[in-house]
């Protein structure tokens, strides 16, 4: 049996985007990889996360918002920055790490915002990302 790949996805508040790409990414090829997700300034996670994530049948309201260093030594394989900001202030992680980028639209307006369009959007785009990003590990191997 091949060991599972670790998976960080960062993002500046580890509220909205690294939330919903951790849950996706989980119930997508949770036998694949361990999954996780950071922020550089972590908050809490967005209530509009956890909703749009749950109307795809997906619990995400368990997870909590982390700080990126608290990952540094455990052994990530992969790290996957979902916002500019993030990119740039990502620290250089130990080992061979394979980096990746993905530049999403922040969908967070507010914390007291019902509306969930932006949020299904993001979804959307994430969703999109990850079955490519599927695709392209399963032709790795």
């Amino acid at each position: 049996m091949n060991k599972k790949q670790k998976v960080l996805f960062v993002c500046t508040g580890n509220s909205c985007r690294s939330q919903i790409a951790e849950g996706l990414l989980r119930d997508m090829a949770g036998d694949r990889f361990d999954v996780y997700s950071a922020g550089s300034h972590p908050s809490r996670v967005h209530p509009n996360a956890i909703a749009v994530t749950e109307e795809w049948g997906i619990d995400i309201s368990h997870h909590t918002s982390d700080a990126i260093d608290d990952y540094l030594n455990e052994g990530i394989d992969i790290v996957i920055t979902v916002c500019d900001h993030a990119n740039k202030l990502c620290p250089i992680f130990p080992g061979e790490v394979q980096r990746i980028h993905w530049s999403i639209d922040d969908p967070f307006r507010s914390w007291t915002s019902d509306l969930l369009d932006n949020f299904r959007e993001t979804r959307r785009d994430i969703k999109e990302r990850l079955e490519k990003f599927l695709k392209e590990t399963n032709s790795e191997k």
